[in-house]
Parts: structure tokens; C-alpha cells; sequence
């Protein structure tokens, strides 16, 4: 049977428009982390070196045995935790140049960190890109989060967040970590900003 996240993991991946609290497990990601405006070209560059990455996992059968322990499985959605280059900046109007982030996908269980290394070899020879040289692969656990689904535009996520701190404080939480994680549902080449659907995460502990 095929792997499909949106299934299988809906609870991590999708929650209601309301605040929820969610255990996050161990999952492995490519990596890549950098700083600057989101719409920017190099940006768009990090975001497609992750996927060319992404995909060679998932095509391993055509091209050579499968790996131990590979399934059919759905690509996982992007990812990005933010945080602000200048800390000073904090509460002043958003500068997306001062924007810090790491952005990840994650891959099935089955990627070993040698299996990781041979992928990223095989991209580097068929599609060479300078940021592969800066890709990590990694094991990433978030452990006890506030999620909440927004849906609209990445410039209206503040509304969100303010009812994911009233949530907060009117239950006993605290927010652990300044940056948020951001879990990307719909595509924001084709989807028009108030059809967009994004994750918004960040990580608590009770009071």
C-alpha cells in the first residue's frame, strides 16, 4: 500500500484552523538553511534543490535495486523554520531581507545517512547545483508543538499566531523557541494567496 502523508500523518501534517497541541516524533530531512527574502531567485533555487533531491529518493527503483526497506510513498511537503538574522528587529515590522530560515523535506525511513550521501552524489552529477555542496541530512524531531492551520496569504500569518498565543496562555503553555516551523500544503507558484494553506508550528511546554 502507497504512503501517502496526507493520510497517514494528517494529524502532524494537517490540523484544523484551530489551535492543537501535537507530539512530533523523529523524522529524517534534507536540509538546506540560508537568509534572506523568501521571494527571492535564490530562494526558488534552495527550494528546487530540495525537490530534485526528493525525487531522485523516490526514483531509486528505475534506475537500481531498491534500497532496503523502500515503499511506495507520496513526496513529503516542504518545510521551513524561521527566525531573524538581527534579533533586535523583533516586534518592528517585518523585514524579509532580516529573515533567517532552514528549509527541509522529509524523506521515508528507509534513507540511511549513506543512502542520503550517494543521492545527493547522483543530483550533483546530473544536475549540478553550488548549494548541494551545503545540503545535510539529517534526523529532526520537533517533540511538543502548537499547530494551527492558516489559510490566506504568508503576509496575515500574525493573526494566526496571536490566537496560537492566546491558546498558550489560556491553557497553561508556554512558547519554548522564537523561530516557527512552517509546513507548506498548497503551492504558492499556482495558488492564489487567500486559497494558500500553510501549518504554522511552533514548540511549548506547560506552564
Amino acid at each position: 500500500m502507497k504512503y501517502e502523508w496526507r493520510k497517514h500523518d494528517k494529524a502532524v501534517y494537517i490540523p484544523k484552523a484551530v489551535p492543537t497541541i501535537v507530539d512530533v516524533g523523529e523524522y529524517p530531512y534534507f536540509t538546506l538553511s540560508g537568509q534572506g527574502n523568501p521571494n527571492s531567485d535564490a530562494f526558488a533555487e534552495a527550494i528546487g534543490v530540495l525537490y530534485s533531491l526528493s525525487y531522485a529518493v523516490k526514483m531509486l527503483p528505475k534506475r537500481q535495486t531498491p534500497p532496503e526497506g523502500y515503499y511506495e510513498y507520496t513526496v513529503f511537503p516542504l518545510e521551513g523554520v524561521w527566525d531573524l538574522v538581527d534579533k533586535n528587529k523583533a516586534g518592528a515590522p517585518l523585514d524579509k531581507d532580516n529573515l533567517m530560515y532552514t528549509i527541509m523535506m522529509r524523506q521515508p525511513d528507509f534513507v540511511t545517512d549513506a543512502l542520503a550521501a550517494q543521492v545527493i552524489e547522483y543530483v550533483a552529477a546530473k544536475k549540478p547545483h553550488a548549494l548541494l555542496c551545503d545540503v545535510r541530512f539529517a534526523r529532526i524531531v520537533d517533540e511538543l508543538c502548537l499547530q494551527m492551520l492558516h489559510i490566506g496569504s504568508f503576509d496575515s500569518e500574525p493573526a494566526t499566531f496571536a490566537l496560537m498565543q492566546r491558546y498558550c496562555d489560556d491553557n497553561g503553555y508556554v512558547r519554548t523557541q522564537r523561530t516557527h516551523k512552517e509546513i507548506y500544503l498548497t503551492d504558492a507558484r499556482k495558488t492564489p494567496p487567500d486559497k494558500q494553506k500553510t501549518t504554522l508550528r511552533f514548540s511549548v511546554e506547560r506552564a
